[in-house]
Parts: structure tokens; sequence; C-alpha cells
């Protein structure tokens, strides 16, 4: 994933743009258009203006808005964006943009005075954290979230943050997709997270524009772009429009926790309990995930799982590599159950599995 720490899953998409246009036909009479075609060609120029008119109207009110609410934050050497959660100075952003540093410098849209914040909590399984300011300055407005359940593709949204450093900027798409289930990557300063629920967009998300907004034409955040595709054929460059958020409802509850208790009480991620490693058959093709190590007390301890166990199923899910298992459980709930299928000394067993938490 291409953003201001990572890079994206190599995911490659062509994108097709379909330009709407109205074709105006004048008459075919050598003494040109009547006096009716002329008053209908002009009335439908109205409309595209008009129409057109009230499109660039909706943004620049949903930037007015917005904008505000939307910061830059410096963390060491390291650049990205944040979302004012409440008026006491609390700012949600990624993990990923906050690293390992415990003091962020922090400039907010509309002043250059430069700020300074301290962090709250960083959630990495779900890139999420959240900083506060050590003085909350007067005018400080706080975001509106909305609804991701609402969230419909083919909604235009807004994409505002600090991309390559360039504060206060805004670029438009839609929403492309919903539901989507992205692995970070973690070798190159991304959490490694597997995020459930993403919203895919075609707004530019650029480095920078990690921990920003992706608002709606309603002036409301739908999610927190985190990450951009890269396209393996460009050289892991980033793919054109093809960019993920976290969605808001996610935030909220994360960001909530943060804010009331100074940490994640309940994360709502399924977890079986183990550490584990991707395995490779004797044709060096990814084959399973090798347990590790088993959490006392976890799920998988409880159904019998033993270090040395090799998953290769989670319920009807094949289980080829860490992603996979990371991926298979983020599409479940803490308390469902499900079956794993493993082999032990060669020999598969299936277990029953009540799902643990994060």
């Amino acid at each position: 994933m291409a953003d201001s720490r990572s890079r994206a899953p190599r995911l490659v998409a062509s994108v097709a743009v379909l330009c709407c246009s109205v074709a105006l036909v004048a008459g075919c009479s050598a003494s040109g258009p009547s006096g009716t075609e002329t008053s209908t060609t002009q009335a439908a120029q109205a409309v595209v203006r008009k129409s057109g008119n009230d499109l660039q109207s909706d943004y620049q009110k949903v930037i007015k808005q917005a904008l505000p609410s939307v910061v830059q934050i410096e963390a060491g050497s390291s650049l990205g964006s944040g979302i004012v959660y409440d008026d006491k100075g609390h700012i949600v952003t990624n993990a990923h943009v906050v690293g390992n540093e415990k003091t962020f410098k922090v400039t907010t849209a509309n002043s250059e005075d430069t700020l300074t914040a301290k962090l709250v909590y960083s959630y990495p399984d779900q890139d999420l954290a959240v900083v506060k300011l050590d003085k909350v300055p007067s005018g400080l407005k706080a975001a509106s979230f909305a609804d991701s359940s609402k969230v419909q593709v083919g909604q235009i949204v807004l994409a505002m943050g600090s991309p390559l450093g360039l504060s206060s900027s805004v670029t438009q798409g839609i929403v492309s997709a919903t539901g989507r289930t992205v692995s970070e990557g973690g070798s190159d300063g991304g959490t490694g997270a597997t995020i459930p629920n993403m919203v895919q967009t075609s707004a530019a998300i650029n480095p920078g524009n990690s921990g920003g907004a992706l608002v709606d034409l309603d002036g409301q955040v739908i999610g927190i772009p985190t990450l951009a595709a890269t396209d393996p054929e460009l050289g892991g460059s980033a793919a054109p429009g093809i960019g993920f958020a976290i969605p808001a409802s996610m935030v909220k509850t994360v960001a909530g926790q943060i804010v009331e208790s100074g940490k994640v009480t309940d994360s709502g991620r399924a977890a079986l309990g183990i550490t584990g490693r991707t395995v490779v058959d004797d044709s060096y093709q990814a084959a399973g995930v090798a347990v590790v190590e088993v959490k006392s007390g976890g799920a998988a301890d409880k159904a019998g799982i033993e270090a040395g166990d090799i998953i290769t199923r989670l319920g009807d899910t094949d289980i080829t590599t860490i992603t996979s298992l990371s991926e298979a459980l983020a599409a479940q709930k803490p308390g469902e159950r499900t079956s794993v299928t493993f082999t032990r000394n060669g020999i598969e067993k299936k277990v029953d599995v009540t799902l643990g938490e994060v």
C-alpha cells in the first residue's frame, strides 16, 4: 500500500470512466435551426450550467464545513493527517502515522501556528490512534461522523489531508466499493494489520493523506483514508483511483474507547489466540499456517490446538498464509463458533472453536 508510511497489497484493477454528454442536434434545413430548436438548445445548455454550478456549490459548501476539522501531523520525520474528534483536543489518525513517536506537531487548517500533542493510545491492529493537543485553540471544530452502514457505491466523496506535505488539500472521487478486507504491509512502515469493511474510493490517496478525512456531500466523515493500492506492473507504484478508508463507524468505536478509557477495551475483532507463520509445501507453495505458540486459555487452546499444528482451513475458507488466516478471522466476530482444520504429524484433524477477541 502506498501511504505516508506503508504500501498496499498488490491489487491490479482497471477503472473505466464513463463520461456522459448531451448531444444537441440542429435541424437539417439549409436556413439553419428553427426558433424552437434554438430555444431548446439554449434551455438544455442552461440546465447543464445550473447542474455544474450546483455541484460546484456543493463541493465548496462541504469543504468550508469539513476542512477545518482536518489537521496535519508531524511525527518525527514522518508526515500525515488527522481529524479533530472532539472539542477537548482529541485527534484521531492512523497508527502508522504516529509510528513509535509519543509527541507530535500539529497544524490546523485555519492557522499557521504549530501546536503540540501527545499520544493517548495507538491500536495497530486496526491502524488507528488518538493524540491529544496540549493546548486547545479557540475555534477548534470537531468533525461530524457518518453512519458507515449507509454508505453506498457511487456516492461522491472528497478526500482531505496533507498529501506530499501539501496541507489542506482536497481531491474528489466516488465510493467504488464497500466491505473490502485489505491487509497492509508491515515491513515498510505499515502496521501489518488486516482491516475489514474498508471503503474503496477513486479519490486520490497519496502519501500524507493517511489519517485524513473521506467526506460525503453532507460534510460528514465516512472514513479515514489509509491505503492506496499498488500495481506490480508499474513497478510497485500507486495504482491510480484505488484507495481505501477505514469506515467511520469503526473509527468512532475505537476512538471512543480510547478517549474514554485510554485504550481499546472491546476490539470487536475475532482471534484464535495463536502466533503463527506461513509454511510451504514440497513445491515451495504456501500451504498453511504453522502454530508457533498458543495463548493459554485462548480459543485455540480450549479447542486442543497445539504448537506445531498446521492450520489449513477456517470454516469453509482455505488457509494458505498468515494473511489469509487474518482475513478469514476479520470476517468473524468474537464468540462465534466455527471449525478449524489442521494437520498434526501428517494426520488431518478438525475441531470446533469458539473464537476469542484480539
